[in-house]
C-alpha cells in the first residue's frame, strides 16, 4: 500500500510524511523529488530545458511508478510518498500505473488555510547561505499556489482532507494514521488494469453522431483520449470484444455486430509489447442513445464527440494516424491492413 500525501508547495507534506514513517508499522519514505534531481543528471540539457518542471517528462511519471513499485517488492509494508500533483491526468497516469500492479493507494490532501500557507512559503529556507536560491523556491511556490486552487475540484473528489492550519507535523501524521487505520483515506477508485506481458490483441469501436463527429473518450488510467474498446480477451472474437467494451465502458448495447476498418500492427515498444489493433465502425450514435451515455468514474473521465481535426490535438499520435485511416476505410467501405500506422499491401 501507499499513502500519497499531497498539497500545495509548503503545505507541510514531507515533514508530517517523515513524521508518519515513525507512526505507521513497516512503512518507507520515498521522495519522488529524488527521481526528478536524478533525471537532471541523466537527461540531456536539450530535452531538460523543454519543460519547465519535471513532472513534464513522462520518463518521471514512469520511474514513479516503476520506483514505488520495486521499492515495496523489496521492503514490503506501507510506501510513504510526499509529493504534490495538480495535474489531473498525472494523477490518473501513476495511480493506474500502481494500480496494474496491484498497489493501492490511500490519497490524502494537506490543506492548510491559505493564509497560513503563505506565511510558511514567506518563512521557507532551503539553505541558510544561498539567499537566491531560496528567493527562487518562495516564488516558485507562490506561482503554484493558483494551480493548486483550481485543482482543489478533482483532487478532493478523492483525496482524505486534513486541515493542517493548527497542526505540528506530528499531529498531521497521527491525523493520516488515524484516517488510514479508519478506513476514512480509502483506496483511489482507478480501474487495475493488468499490465500485459506479450503482444495483445484489443477491439476498439468508432461511434458517430448525426454529424458525423467520432466519440472519444478519456481514460482515468493513462494519459491521452481513446475509442472505446480493450483488450480482446482468449477464445474472444474481436467484434464481440469490441461491443462488450462499449456496453461496459460506455453503457451502450450495440445491436448489430460492428463492422472491420483496419487492423495495425504495432510495433513492441519498451516498455511495451505492441500487438494487432482493429478498429471497427459502430454506427451511428443519436442523440436520444448519447443521453444514455454513462462513464464508470474509476475507468473514464469524459467523452465527447470531435472532428477529425480536433482528434489530433486529443489523440496520442499513433491512436490519431490509426484514427484517420479508419476513416478513410469507411468512407472508401474498403478494410486497411497497417503496420506501425502505414498501410501496406
Amino acid at each position: 500500500m501507499i499513502v500519497w500525501v499531497n498539497g500545495a508547495f509548503s503545505a507541510g507534506k514531507t515533514s508530517a510524511a517523515r513524521e508518519l514513517v515513525d507512526l505507521l508499522p513497516n512503512s518507507t519514505f520515498y521522495d519522488p523529488e529524488l527521481t526528478g534531481g536524478g533525471l537532471r543528471h541523466l537527461l540531456p540539457r536539450k530535452r531538460l530545458a523543454e519543460v519547465t518542471d519535471f513532472q513534464d517528462l513522462p520518463i518521471w511519471r514512469r520511474l514513479v511508478v516503476d520506483t514505488a513499485a520495486a521499492m515495496l517488492a523489496e521492503v514490503g509494508g506501507v510506501l510513504v510518498v510526499p509529493m504534490t500533483l495538480l495535474r489531473q491526468e498525472y494523477r490518473d497516469e501513476i495511480f493506474g500505473g500502481l494500480a496494474s500492479r496491484r498497489i493501492s493507494v490511500r490519497h490524502v490532501l494537506l490543506a492548510p488555510e491559505e493564509t497560513i500557507l503563505r506565511r510558511r512559503i514567506a518563512d521557507r529556507e532551503e539553505t541558510a547561505d544561498d539567499p537566491v536560491r531560496n528567493d527562487r523556491i518562495r516564488q516558485w511556490a507562490y506561482e503554484h499556489i493558483e494551480p493548486y486552487r483550481a485543482a482543489l475540484g478533482w483532487i478532493t473528489h478523492d483525496a482524505h482532507i486534513i486541515d493542517t492550519s493548527a497542526l505540528t507535523p506530528h499531529e498531521t501524521a497521527k491525523r493520516i494514521v488515524e484516517a488510514v487505520d479508519s478506513g476514512a483515506a480509502a483506496d483511489c477508485e482507478i480501474v487495475q488494469t493488468p499490465e500485459p506481458t506479450a503482444e495483445t490483441l484489443a477491439a476498439g469501436v468508432l461511434l458517430f453522431d448525426e454529424h458525423d463527429r467520432v466519440l472519444l473518450v478519456d481514460p482515468t488510467y493513462k494519459p491521452g483520449w481513446e475509442f472505446p474498446g480493450g483488450v480482446v480477451e482468449p477464445g474472444e472474437p474481436p467484434a464481440r470484444a469490441g461491443i462488450r467494451e462499449v456496453a461496459e465502458e460506455i453503457g451502450i448495447h450495440l445491436d448489430r455486430v460492428p463492422k472491420l476498418l483496419l487492423v495495425d500492427w504495432e510495433p513492441p515498444k519498451p516498455p511495451g509489447y505492441g500487438g494487432l489493433r482493429m478498429l471497427f465502425d459502430g454506427g451511428l450514435l443519436n442523440c436520444e442513445d448519447a443521453g444514455r451515455l454513462l462513464l464508470p468514474g474509476s475507468e473514464l473521465r469524459g467523452w465527447r464527440f470531435v472532428t477529425e481535426q480536433e482528434a489530433a490535438d486529443l489523440l496520442p499520435p499513433a491512436r490519431y494516424q490509426r484514427l484517420r485511416w479508419a476513416l478513410r476505410a469507411r468512407e472508401r467501405s474498403t478494410v486497411l491492413n497497417l503496420e506501425a500506422g502505414v498501410p501496406v499491401g
